[in-house]
């Protein structure tokens, strides 16, 4: 890592939010750098003379070494840096290795839902996988009741309309041997619950949805609960797909 690292990108890596909630905290006048109130998040500073504050509070740089990881998530446990509730997130299953270097979750996988989940301290990949511009493939297995209808199928494979728009065009092929999943469904957006309503919408009932790919990564032989280190010649594979 280099010496000197935006503002903005040392805020994200010191787990404090989101890129857009630092964003909007430093517009609002809530970063100092030294004392004095921050007003360009690509200001440059080094973790190891700048003094930053959030809020009036000191920031604890993370550790700099930025780390991709791939983590095959079980059912029941929610992906999030941490929950009012008490309940078992992403964060509390990863090895205690991993967590001085304060990754967090890209995207979402609902509680029920298993399957494959990147956690970066990278700002600016997090950025550029979830954002629907760039258009990463995400493909998922799914367990429904019965089978589509050619008309279903075809539904989806135009767009479904949800409470929040038309979604894109789908692919979808039915599985055989893949117990208990007996469809294939690849998209490129990442709204909420997103596969869950689509099918929700044609009035079929999701059993069970794992993610197994986004763009050139692959879940492959990864056991659930079991992290794995992403290597940078795939996640500039996966960059390389948008």
């Amino acid at each position: 890592m280099p010496e000197t690292i935006t503002l903005l990108k040392s805020l994200i890596e010191s787990g404090l939010g989101s890129r857009r909630k630092m964003a909007d905290a430093i517009k609002q006048g809530r970063v100092q750098i030294n004392g004095v109130t921050a007003e360009d998040f690509r200001y440059p500073i080094n973790p190891a003379f700048d003094s930053v504050t959030f809020e009036g509070k000191k920031v604890a740089h993370a550790t700099f070494r930025t780390i991709y990881l791939m983590l095959n998530k079980p059912a029941g446990i929610i992906t999030t840096t941490s929950d009012e509730k008490g309940r078992r997130s992403v964060l509390d299953i990863i090895p205690e290795k991993f967590k001085s270097f304060r990754p967090y979750p890209v995207g979402r996988l609902d509680k029920e839902s298993t399957g494959l989940l990147i956690l970066t301290n990278d700002g600016d990949l997090s950025y550029k996988l979830t954002h629907p511009s760039f258009e990463h493939e995400k493909e998922y297995l799914v367990a429904i009741e019965g089978s589509l209808k050619l008309q279903e199928r075809q539904q989806l494979e135009k767009g479904i309309s949800l409470s929040d728009g038309m979604t894109w065009p789908a692919r979808v092929r039915p599985l055989r041997n893949k117990g208990p999943y007996n469809y294939s469904i690849t998209i490129h957006e990442g709204r909420k619950r997103q596969v869950r309503r689509m099918f929700e919408a044609l009035g079929c009932r999701v059993l069970a949805l794992r993610r197994v790919r986004m763009g050139q990564l692959r879940l492959g032989e990864l056991k659930e609960g079991e992290v794995r280190e992403i290597s940078p010649e795939e996640i500039s594979s996966l960059l390389g797909n948008a």
